[in-house]
């Protein structure tokens, strides 16, 4: 059994029944795609192939609502700009800790409390529209 890496974001969990009902405002990217290498087969570890991203991240009431700023929410402009990033500098095989790492981003970097990461390669076989993965998670409940 391999170990769970390491990550520098903060914990995440699965959400509790408590955690669930709580009332959230839902930021989202729908249909992000960029080019990266990840994979483990031979034919993917050469060349940049296209994923796709989809994400919804869930914070309380935000301060936006009553302010008009962008200072009191999600940008999602500089979420796209990191979400650049880090397709440009992971070293990951599977899309599985790929999603897991953006997940990490959107609460330990943007301060969601829950997130859904949808992560694809598009016409990965010729007679499928997209294979990949989702992960839905919570921030750490805090001590």
């Amino acid at each position: 059994m391999i170990a769970p890496r390491p990550t520098p974001h903060a914990p995440l969990r699965e959400a509790s029944d408590a955690a669930r009902g709580q009332a959230l405002d839902l930021i989202f990217i729908e249909g992000f795609t960029g080019q990266t290498v990840i994979g483990i087969h031979d034919s993917e570890l050469h060349r940049p192939q296209t994923i796709r991203i989809d994400l919804t991240a869930g914070v309380p009431r935000t301060r936006a609502c009553d302010t008009d700023s962008i200072r009191d929410t999600i940008d999602y402009g500089v979420v796209r700009e990191r979400l650049q990033r880090l397709l440009a500098e992971h070293r990951l095989s599977l899309l599985e800790p790929f999603a897991e790492e953006v997940a990490g981003i959107l609460i330990g970097e943007f301060g969601a409390h829950w997130v859904r990461v949808v992560v694809a390669k598009p016409r990965k076989f010729d007679d499928v529209e997209s294979v990949g993965v989702a992960i839905e998670r919570w921030r750490a409940a805090e001590s």
